[in-house]
């Protein structure tokens, strides 16, 4: 099974909360886990955990790149751990798709 996608969002947003990161981090920050959250709001929307689902969307919502949200870095520093508490508690409830052989 490939549990490399949350496990990377995991380690990406604890290295996030340190203050001096560069800016250019944040960005590959925004751009990964929008994606990440993307993905699993997929595979929680086809598993039918509809908690998950919300929980995702509102985080690829949060992270978005595109149209970002400017909010104070101790804000931050909490929606970066719940995050992380959301990705973790998802290793154990969501199925990633198997390879195909």
């Amino acid at each position: 099974m490939n549990y490399l996608v949350p496990i990377l969002a995991i380690i990406m947003l604890l290295v996030a909360v340190p203050v001096g990161m560069p800016y250019g981090y944040y960005i590959l920050l925004r751009w990964f886990i929008c994606g990440a959250s993307a993905y699993n709001t997929y595979l929680s929307y086809e598993q039918q955990k509809r908690v998950f689902v919300w929980m995702f969307a509102l985080l690829a919502i949060l992270f978005n790149p595109i149209f970002p949200i400017y909010l104070d870095k101790e804000l931050w520093v909490i929606i970066d751990f719940i995050s992380v508490v959301i990705f973790f508690v998802s290793l154990f409830i969501i199925k990633p798709i198997a390879p195909n052989k």
